[in-house]
This record gives structure tokens, sequence and C-alpha cells, in this order.
């Protein structure tokens, strides 16, 4: 295990009918307040107009920034900041899932930001400047955004889905009540699963060695999310299923799983060339992805990590390391498929006209080729896209 730092301020208020607190967590930062969100679903639930009956009797000036997409742009970025530079606002509202939360993080910065906003985005994570406190409501339980400083943005102009982030993009304070998932559709509540197991595979298979605690805490939430996904999608309003898994998919982005093994993530930034050109859903993209790539990945070197994730994820008793592990690949996949995810790239829309340049950018835009848990040149991404054309099997 090597040496981190592990300093994660937001403020996260858990369970049921919080928006009481609401105002007095605003306070904290201001009257003037910009609220972020998606495509008009807080409306449907009723959610909208209770936030902002709490922002009224609370005397806020309150402005909008609606409309962000799924795989937010940079252009909603830099509609957000404009308004935010225009109106004086004091602090940032972001009421949705991932992708709301992910804009509003790069608005509060880009609003302090002497530039571009794609200028920002461009700098990754070496952006040491300022941004407007942030304050979240989740409503899907995916990226566990609401309490890490990362965010993903897209500019569909250049063909490029970056990841940015800064410690001033924290959240300052979460709001996580599963109740406001109830309402989140089977496709979703499937994709955002596999977006969480994803975030916990990635920072399972890394190089480091002696993480025993990072990966047995990975271990666990990897089982909790395969138990309750499948209760999710039957019984939608189970209160316990849709709270673990969101405090699992915080959980499993928030460094806990992550620090003191560093590396490259290995299927997001292949997927990030998916959802550049294609705009596809990004859980969905990760769980076509991410079977081949154990398949690609699997060999005499790496055997013992994934007989690892066959018999402590999946229980598979069967005891040769080789046999175990693509028993357990069969199992993540078919687990996936089970919970009603396409797993092809052509049920996607998406054939492999464009390969050979998702490749290069995937390779351009990461450092898998050097870092990850086992190098990828722009040859092995396409091996790897190419296997996702058709259904596979894995034993």
């Amino acid at each position: 295990m090597e040496n981190f730092d592990f300093h994660v301020t937001t403020d996260i208020r858990f369970g049921k009918d919080r928006l009481a607190e609401l105002p007095e967590v605003l306070n904290q930062f201001g009257k003037r307040v910009l609220i972020v969100y998606g495509g008009g679903s807080i409306k449907k639930i009723g959610l909208y107009d209770k936030v902002m009956e709490q922002l009224k009797a609370n005397g806020n000036e309150v402005f909008e920034l609606a409309g962000v997409e799924p795989n937010p742009r940079v252009e909603t970025v830099r509609r957000g900041a404009e308004i935010c530079r225009k109106e004086n606002i004091d602090v940032i509202l972001a009421v949705g899932g991932g992708s709301t939360i992910d804009c509003a993080k790069v608005v509060a910065a880009a609003t302090k930001f002497d530039g571009d906003a794609w200028d920002l985005v461009l700098q990754r994570r070496k952006y040491q400047g300022g941004a407007l406190p942030l304050v979240t409501i989740l409503t899907l339980a995916a990226t566990g955004s609401e309490m890490n400083s990362g965010a993903v943005i897209s500019n569909l102009s250049t063909h490029q889905k970056l990841g940015t982030g800064s410690k001033a993009m924290l959240p300052k304070v979460s709001f996580l009540d599963p109740q406001n998932t109830f309402s989140v559709n089977k496709y979703q509540t499937a994709a955002g699963s596999a977006d969480i197991m994803s975030h916990l595979i990635e920072n399972y298979f890394k190089r480091t060695e002696g993480t025993d605690v990072q990966d047995s805490v990975s271990e666990g939430l990897m089982r909790s999310v395969i138990k309750n996904c499948p209760i999710a999608l039957k019984y939608p309003e189970d209160y316990d299923a849709r709270a673990n898994l969101m405090w699992a998919s915080t959980l499993a982005l928030n460094g806990l799983t992550g620090n003191g093994k560093p590396g490259a993530w290995s299927c997001h930034p292949m997927e990030h060339e998916l959802s550049a050109f294609y705009d596809i859903t990004h859980g969905v993209g990760l769980a076509i992805l991410t079977p081949r790539w154990m398949e690609y990945s699997l060999n005499d070197e790496t055997v013992d990590k994934f007989a690892h994730f066959a018999w402590n994820v999946w229980n598979v008793e069967e005891k040769v390391p080789m046999l175990a592990a693509r028993i357990g690949i069969q199992k993540l996949y078919d687990y996936f498929k089970a919970c009603g995810i396409p797993m092809t790239l052509p049920e996607v829309g998406i054939d492999e006209e464009k390969f050979d340049e998702m490749a290069k950018q995937a390779v351009a835009h990461s450092t898998i080729k050097t870092d990850a848990f086992v190098p990828l040149d722009e040859a092995a991404v396409k091996e790897i896209y190419t296997a996702c054309l058709t259904e596979s099997s894995f034993e």
C-alpha cells in the first residue's frame, strides 16, 4: 500500500425527509442561489416544488440552469458560469444525478476561472483555482459525484469526454434521500448500478500489493450492489434496497477504495470515447466493456486477482484459479444481462466504423498504455471494442 491523503469534508445528510435542513445549509454561503437540474424529472416527482418551497420561505433569490444533459456538455457549463457571474451567485444547488452534479461542479469552478470553461476542463486535475460553494440533492445512485471532487464534461464538437476536478469542486453538503430514487426507471437503475460496480472494479484491479483493507471494502460493496439492484428493479420503492445502492455509490468513489492504490483506470477511458462519439448511457457502456476487458486482461500473471474476484465477490466454488476467474467473469456478464442491460455495442447503435479513432483517443487522453492493470495500447483497445460487437461466453 502506498502513501495517501484522505480528507473528504462533504457533510452528508443521509435519510428520509431532510429538506427542512436545506435553508440552514444554504445560509452558510449566502442568499443568491443557482439551482441546476436536468430534463425535468425532479418536477415530475415533486422534488422541484419541495425545494422551491424551502427556498422561497428562506428568502433566497433563485436562478435556474435547467436541461443539463446525461453527458453534460461544455456549452451548458458556459451558460451556467455566465449566469453566476451576471447574477453574483453565492451558492450552487445541484438537484439530480451525477451528470447534473458534474456540470454544477465545473460551473462553480468556471465562474472563478479566467478563461473558457473548456480550457479549465483541459487542465484535468491540475486546476488550482477557486470555485463557488456547491450543495447537492442526489436523485440517482451511480457516479458518487456527491462526495468527490471529480467531474466529466463532454465537448461534442471535438468528440472529447474528459475528466477534470480539484479540491475546490468538492460538494460542501450533500442530501442523500433514497426516496428520491424510487421513480428511477429500470434501465437507469441498472445502468447506475453498473456504474457503481465499475468504479469498484477499476479500483480493485490495480497493481499495488498489500491493499487488503481497500480490496475487502470493495468486495463488500460489490456484493451489496449485486444483492440490492435486482430488488430495486423488482420493487422500485424498497427503501432499504435503494438506500444500500445510494450509499454504495457514494462510498465507491470518495477515495475509500482507491486511495493507496495508484494507477490508471482501464474501462473508463475506453467508455468515455463511446460516449463522446455516440452519446450513450455511461453505465451501459461500462457494463458492455468490463467483461471483455477482463477477458483480455486475464493471464498467468493476473489470474490470482481475478480468482479472488470470483471467490470473494461471486462465491465461486471452483478451486482452480484460472477456471474460477473465467467463471467470475461470466457471472458478471450474466448479472448485467439479467438486469436488462444491452451487452453488445450494436444494441446501442455502435458499429466498428470509428474504432480506430476511438482507440487512438482513449490512449491519448489517459495513461492506460503505461499505468493500467494490464497496459493497453491502441491495438488492445480496438480488440476489446471488437469483442463487444457480439454476445460473449467466458467459461
